[in-house]
């Protein structure tokens, strides 16, 4: 198979879809890959590797979208990149189709067969593809929510751990998931005060035997939200539904009982933002307030440490996409029906049930498409 990995395109987004290591490894097994020179630029991934890794380079985006049979990349397709798909392609990328009626459309309408590492399953019923990119956001969160704080960027002038005397930053953790748990690891490493809030019970147990007195948790309904967030300096949104929209758990007129300076640190963004006032911004220009309540809501926020998140996402996409180069996408996904949750479009159908529910198209189940 012919192999392709562009060049992304996205506002600050560093990270590349292949590593060299993951193009040895397709090579030695015989395909063909072609990436766009400096891909992994942002990466820290000279053209030489790819090279020494057997793969080939080539000048632009339209010679890779020409010329290969599956496209690896990290963030959905752009406008201009959906334009170069084509019927009988293979897509292999983050999509989070859910929010994005103009995306999806736009794939339908190309007849290419998409795969959205967001929706990718395991035998525990976790997410594989998500989850080491759940792991920096949810890492990273704390952090630019705490550079968010400062005065000088308009948040409250909180520190995250207090000093002597003075105590640290509220933080509250909505959603106790991968993003959730990493999250509050990280804040509550940082001194804060955190409480995690979720709907599990086993869930919360879990956090409660791993993490013992790390941080406080509590079991998530509206109220405890609507309380909980008029003490919190920082609120972290990590709630999840695979593939769907994000429920928004912080309304507007929930801003005005929250502290003047406080922060909103949206993770959720992708799928929709689990806040009603949040709307997608970039690395460029990350936060803007709203009623006194300073929003942070990056797109792709593991883009800022693109080096460790590509690699981290390399680790877990690479035997995926080397399952679909030996064996092609239709076989690869009647052996593995975790790889078959990730089919998300095909040859101009919607082939994942929340993301119809959610844009109110039709759906075709993937079972049916994969005996076609």
């Amino acid at each position: 198979m012919k192999i392709g990995c562009p060049k992304e395109i996205k506002p600050q987004e560093f990270r590349v879809g292949m590593t060299p290591n993951a193009a040895q490894e397709a090579t030695a097994r015989g395909h063909e890959v072609l990436i766009e020179t400096g891909a992994g630029i942002g990466a820290g991934f000279e053209n030489e590797a790819y090279v020494s890794a057997g793969a080939r380079i080539v000048d632009t985006a339209e010679e890779v979208f020409a010329t290969a049979d599956m496209i690896v990349k990290v963030k959905e397709p752009q406008a201009v990149e959906r334009k170069m798909l084509r019927e009988g392609q293979l897509l292999f990328t983050y999509l989070h189709l859910a929010p994005d009626p103009d995306q999806t459309h736009d794939l339908i309408e190309s007849g290419c067969t998409a795969i959205a590492y967001e929706t990718v399953t395991d035998a525990s019923g976790g997410l594989p593809l998500l989850a080491p990119m759940s792991e920096v956001a949810g890492r990273l969160a704390p952090q630019v929510g705490s550079w968010t704080l400062q005065k000088a960027n308009g948040g409250r002038g909180v520190l995250m751990g207090g000093v002597p005397g003075v105590g640290p930053a509220n933080v509250v953790v909505i959603g106790g998931g991968v993003v959730g748990t990493h999250a509050a690891k990280i804040a509550a490493g940082m001194g804060a005060d955190v409480t995690v809030l979720d709907r599990s019970l086993p869930r919360l147990r879990y956090l409660d035997d791993v993490f013992g007195g790390l941080f406080k948790n509590q079991y998530s309904t509206a109220g405890a939200t609507a309380e909980l967030i008029q003490t919190a300096d920082m609120v972290i949104g990590a709630v999840l539904i695979p593939g769907a929209a994000a429920p928004k758990l912080v309304t507007r007129q929930q801003l005005s009982t929250m502290k003047p300076g406080a922060v909103l640190v949206d993770v959720a963004i992708d799928q929709g933002g689990c806040f009603e006032t949040s709307r997608a911004t970039t690395h460029a220009d990350p936060i803007y307030e709203v009623d006194g309540v300073m929003h942070y809501c990056v797109a792709n926020m593991p883009g800022a440490v693109s080096r460790t998140s590509t690699i981290a996402l390399g680790n877990a996409t690479m035997p995926f996409m080397l399952s679909l180069a030996d064996k092609g996408w239709k076989q690869a996904c009647q052996d593995d029906p975790h790889l078959l949750a990730g089919l998300n479009v095909h040859a101009g159908q919607l082939t994942y049930y929340a993301v119809g529910k959610a844009l109110g198209i039709d759906v075709v189940s993937p079972s049916v498409v994969i005996k076609a």
